[in-house]
């Protein structure tokens, strides 16, 4: 049964199988079906957009990060290949699967008891998020039960961090009642808000660096095409530093400041083909969260409003995530080169970074400079956890995946597990000590007990927050 849900899966791909979700969903909602069927092909639509632009666009930049690091000579035995490795041996692994089958059961009973007030069936692809970690507890310890606990248990959490950032995300971005809950993206709401004071007291708060504020200072060249333009240049001369007396180099690197220039300007346009799957749904959800509250004013603190779950790409293309992504591309490098101790060398998910950084964005309202900053401190920790689980997750890619490439000693996803939350809750549990299992489980059930009772004022708490940006 395992693989012939797989099969189905792979054989139809995202782009089919979320915009069938995306329509049972609209019906149940009352949308009117010839509104849940246009939902549906946006929602395909604009899946299959972002997969034809990511898609071409990562090659381009992997290539002149590759130049980047042979440049340096400095060689480092874990490499990043990417997440699709992850996600194959996700998917090819017996515990992985059963995930898959009946993760989607477990989101729905949490939906219906009230445990999460995220509907993340809307969102299954990025399921896939759980099941790697599944598949390296059991292929470091061999149990069964205890992997898929693992799985189970970071649902249970990330959903309390998708909800925290929930009205932030939704408000920020301009889909209501939306919000992302891919594990690999989420955890980045901790540092997020734990950083945010601390970047207040240096005055990062009054450093104007928005979107906005590029524009109106800088004209033509605060437009997000210049910027991705002049960013484009740069990375294209940290790449061909060697060789920037030849024609060669430059022509890559004005092909690479064009292709940067057009993704900021193509994304957003994808992006809000895919956010017209999502508008009637959100409204039919206020709708009935007006019902429900008998009351025509603003819902928005209401403890139960809903959300829907979706796919992190309708945040990428906008303008502070891909700008601050960019940005932190050759910061990375460098970083994965000076930090003592590190083994581990971002590579193909470094164009991935927008994606991780989406909540950070969400949560300062766009202000680049503490998105940066934050993902400095936080991608720099998740370095070290990445080299500490290398030769865990190269067996388990090998196992159950792909082949490792030739040449590389260890490989890891600079995506998937250089997290340092995950990492953690990850170690808890292979350790197979009840001590810190029950510890981990423990400070679950405190920060859902929070969330239940102070939803409100947290989601006031971080808007106060926001707000303070210039």
């Amino acid at each position: 049964m395992l693989n012939s849900v797989n099969e189905i899966f792979h054989t139809f791909g995202a782009s089919v199988v979320v915009p069938i979700i995306i329509f049972v969903i609209a019906l149940l909602l009352r949308v009117k079906p010839r509104t849940a069927m246009m939902s549906a092909f946006y929602a395909g639509v604009g899946l299959t957009g972002f997969t034809w632009i990511i898609s071409e666009f990562t090659p381009v930049i992997t290539k002149v990060v590759r130049q980047m690091v042979n440049n340096t000579g400095i060689k480092l035995p874990v490499v990043d290949i990417g997440w699709e490795a992850g996600s194959l041996a996700a998917f090819g692994s017996t515990v992985g699967l059963t995930f898959f089958v009946f993760g989607l059961l477990v989101e729905l009973v949490l939906f219906i008891l009230g445990i999460t007030k995220i509907f993340l069936p809307s969102n299954i692809w990025n399921n896939f998020g759980y099941m790697i970690w599944g598949t390296l507890a059991f292929y470091a310890t061999h149990n069964y039960w205890l992997s898929l606990g693992l799985e189970f248990f970071m649902l249970l959490y990330s959903l309390i961090l998708a909800e925290i950032q929930a009205d932030r995300w939704s408000n920020y971005y301009g889909i209501e009642n939306t919000t992302v809950d891919a594990l690999h993206n989420i955890e980045q709401v901790v540092p997020a808000i734990l950083l945010d004071p601390l970047w207040n007291l240096l005055g990062f708060n009054k450093v104007k660096m928005t979107p906005k504020d590029f524009k109106k200072k800088l004209g033509v060249f605060g437009e997000p095409i210049t910027m991705g333009m002049l960013l484009g240049l740069i990375l294209g001369i940290l790449g061909n530093l060697s060789s920037l007396g030849t024609m060669r180099a430059w022509g890559q690197i004005t092909k690479v400041a064009v292709q940067l220039a057009a993704v900021m300007a193509i994304f957003p346009l994808i992006t809000k083909v895919f956010a017209q799957a999502f508008t009637p749904l959100s409204a039919a959800i206020d709708e009935q969260q007006k019902k429900k509250t008998h009351a025509k004013q603003d819902n928005r603190y209401d403890k139960k409003r809903w959300f829907l779950a979706v796919d992190d790409g309708v945040g990428y293309g906008e303008s502070a995530t891909l700008i601050s992504g960019i940005i932190l591309i050759p910061i990375m490098v460098l970083m994965a080169f000076i930090l003592p101790g590190n083994k581990t060398l971002p590579v193909v998910d470094l164009i991935a970074i927008p994606y991780m950084v989406e909540s950070i964005v969400a949560i300062t309202r766009g202000n680049i400079l503490k998105v940066v900053a934050t993902g400095v401190v936080w991608f720099s920790l998740g370095l070290y956890a990445a080299s500490w689980l290398g030769p865990i997750y190269t067996g388990a890619v090998a196992h159950y995946g792909v082949a490792i490439p030739t040449g590389v000693v260890m490989v890891t996803s600079f995506n998937l597990v250089a997290r340092p939350l995950n990492a953690l809750v990850f170690a808890a549990f292979i350790s197979e000590n009840p001590l810190w299992i029950t510890l981990a489980i423990i400070i679950y059930l405190v920060l859902l007990f929070g969330l239940r009772k102070y939803r409100p004022q947290i989601w006031q708490y971080l808007n106060k927050m926001a707000a303070k940006n210039a």
